[in-house]
C-alpha cells in the first residue's frame, strides 16, 4: 500500500534537512553523507528523521550496505535538489539563472565526451554570441549527466532521456569507433566491422554508454561484456589488453590515451547526440544553445 502523508503537513522544512537528505541519496550511506557534510552521523540521522516526520512519510530505508531511498524519498529528493540549486543561485547573487545574461555560467553536463571536436568551438561561439556568459562543461557520469543531481543546467546525452521529466533536442549524430589496445590484431587495420568482435571481450558502461549486445545479431555477438563505471576505467581496461571497446567519435577527440588506438566501425549505426533539460524549467537561452550546437554538427569548424 502506498504511503500517505498527513492532511496538514508542517511547512517549516529547513534547508539543512534537505542537504542531509540529498547527501544520503548521493553518498549511499549515512556515514559517507556525514563526511560529505562535515558533521556528525547523529546530526544527519536527526535531520532526515525530522524531515520524515514533517512530510509524514518514510524517505530513507536502512539496508545492509547503507541507505536506500523509498519511492517517496526519490520524489522528495528531486524537489530538494531544485530548492538547493535555487538557494545556491541566490547565494551567488542569483536572479540570472533564467537567461544567459552577463556573468552567467551555463553548466553543460556530460557523462563521457561532451561534444567531442565541437566542445571548444561551442564555448567560443557562445561567448561571442552571449557577451558576458560562458559555457562550462561538467563531467557527471550518471544517466542524466548531472540534470537530476542539479550539477548541470542542460546535458549532452547519447541516450534519449525520459520525456515525462526532460525535454530533449536531437542536435546531431556521430559515427561509432572501436577503441583497441595498441598491440591488438585489429589495431593494424584502418577500419573494422562489427563482425570482427565475435571472439572479443567488450568493455561497456551499462549506465551511460552507447554499446549494448543489441548492436550485434545473436549469432555474431562478442564472447563477453565487461562492465566498467567511467571513461577512465574503460580506457585503462582497454590499454591493459583486457578488453576492446566501442564508442562514439566524440570519445576519440576527448580521450586520447597511450596504449589505445581508435578505428572507425564501418557497418555500425551512428550514435545520436541530444541536448536535454528539465521540462518544467526551460531557460530562455536553451533554443540559442540548441541552434548553436546543431549548426556545429552540420558544419564542423
Amino acid at each position: 500500500m502506498a504511503e500517505r502523508g498527513p492532511s496538514n503537513p508542517d511547512p517549516s522544512v529547513e534547508v539543512r534537512q534537505l542537504r542531509a537528505l540529498v547527501a544520503v541519496a548521493q553518498e549511499g550511506t549515512f556515514t559517507d553523507a556525514t563526511i560529505a557534510l562535515g558533521t556528525s552521523q547523529a546530526s544527519v540521522s536527526r535531520l532526515v528523521a525530522s524531515l520524515e516526520r514533517q512530510v509524514g512519510v518514510r524517505l530513507v530505508e536502512r539496508v545492509p550496505r547503507g541507505a536506500r531511498l523509498t519511492e517517496a524519498g526519490e520524489a522528495v529528493t528531486v524537489r530538494a535538489r531544485r530548492v538547493l540549486a535555487e538557494v545556491e543561485a541566490i547565494a551567488r547573487g542569483g536572479g540570472q539563472a533564467a537567461g544567459a545574461s552577463a556573468g552567467v555560467e551555463v553548466h553543460v553536463g556530460y557523462a563521457w565526451a561532451a561534444l567531442g571536436q565541437h566542445t571548444t568551438s561551442a564555448q567560443r561561439r557562445w561567448a561571442a554570441q552571449q557577451p558576458g556568459s560562458s559555457l562550462v562543461f561538467v563531467q557527471v557520469n550518471t544517466t542524466t549527466a548531472g540534470l537530476l543531481e542539479r550539477s548541470a543546467d542542460v546535458a549532452v546525452t547519447r541516450r534519449r532521456l525520459d520525456g515525462r521529466r526532460f525535454e530533449t533536442a536531437l542536435v546531431g549524430t556521430e559515427s561509432r569507433w572501436a577503441a583497441l589496445p595498441s598491440d591488438h590484431r585489429l589495431a593494424r587495420r584502418r577500419s573494422v566491422r562489427l563482425g570482427d568482435f565475435v571472439e572479443e571481450t567488450v568493455a561497456v558502461d551499462a549506465r551511460t554508454g552507447t554499446t549494448t549486445q543489441d548492436l550485434w545479431p545473436a549469432q555474431a555477438a562478442p564472447t563477453a561484456m565487461r562492465e566498467t563505471h567511467s571513461s577512465d576505467e574503460w580506457l585503462t581496461c582497454i590499454a591493459a589488453g583486457q578488453a576492446v571497446g566501442l564508442t562514439s567519435q566524440a570519445t576519440t577527440f576527448q580521450h586520447p590515451r597511450p596504449g589505445v588506438v581508435y578505428r572507425p566501425v564501418l557497418d555500425a549505426e551512428p550514435v545520436p547526440v541530444w541536448l536535454a533539460w528539465w521540462r518544467d524549467e526551460p531557460a530562455r537561452w536553451v533554443d540559442d544553445l540548441v541552434d548553436l550546437v546543431t549548426e556545429l554538427y552540420r558544419h564542423p569548424e
